[in-house]
């Protein structure tokens, strides 16, 4: 079915250009819930006389909106409103991804695939703040949003400061809420670095994607309020159901 887009007038004289006024206004139907996930958009042809412009102004907007992710096109068939990714704002805040999915409405899961104790190398010692050789937790978990795996996160942690960590039940609970409750820690700020990667044939299979699918990798160093490091983490996501917001001020 054809979406209801009102028709719009343009302002020809105004400074934007009349594509993106365009673009404007087909954001405002999506918006307004008006274009409804997955609904077609009026034809080219039909943009064309509702608002008396050019195909070349059309064309601009729409790939405008392709390009925000608003729209998707399908060659002989037209264009389509996005579907909508909740927008999950834990890379840049210290909520951490349980807390982060949870308010989008979600159902979280979480199974613990790996917890060993090993020792730092110097790499790690460094990240940490800690001696080369002493001892850290290694833990692997897998997150699953509605049942379907999403991510696959590999943390260290220092022993010392979290002995009996391996008594504790992980599954299906936040590491963050744990250590506030059990420890006494605050996370209060981190590093991160955001790369595209493909998955190892191991992680592709455990996040159920193809080996080419490329998802997101973040490495993380997180601190107390102290300024003490207290985790590392590398973490992959799956990009194609979510998109990750970072606010600047």
């Amino acid at each position: 079915m054809q979406s209801p887009v009102a028709p719009g007038s343009l302002d020809r004289f105004a400074d934007a250009p009349l594509w993106q006024q365009l673009s404007s206004a087909l954001r405002e139907e999506i918006d307004a819930g008006r274009l409804l996930p997955d609904q077609a958009l009026p034809s080219e042809s039909e943009l064309i006389n509702r608002y008396g412009v050019s195909r070349t102004v059309v064309r601009e907007a729409l790939a405008d909106l392709v390009r925000a992710g608003l729209i998707y096109k399908v060659r002989a068939r037209g264009s389509f409103v996005s579907p909508r990714r909740p927008e999950l704002k834990f890379v840049g805040s210290m909520m951490g991804s349980s807390a982060d999915l949870e308010a989008t409405g979600r159902i979280i899961t979480t199974k613990v695939i790996h917890f060993e104790t090993d020792i730092a190398d110097a790499k790690l010692a460094e990240e940490l703040q800690i001696g080369v050789g002493d001892p850290v937790i290694r833990l692997r978990r897998l997150r699953f949003v509605d049942t379907a795996p999403w991510l696959l996160v590999d943390t260290v942690l220092p022993e010392q400061r979290f002995p009996n960590l391996a008594r504790a039940n992980l599954e299906n609970q936040s590491l963050y809420d744990h250590l506030r409750r059990h420890y006494g820690v605050h996370p209060s700020g981190a590093d991160r670095w955001i790369s595209a990667v493909n998955p190892s044939g191991e992680d592709a299979k455990l996040l159920q994607l193809r080996p080419e699918d490329p998802i997101l990798a973040i490495d993380s160093i997180a601190w107390d309020a102290q300024g003490v490091p207290f985790e590392r983490y590398h973490a992959l996501h799956r990009s194609d159901g979510n998109r990750f917001y970072l606010g600047i001020r």
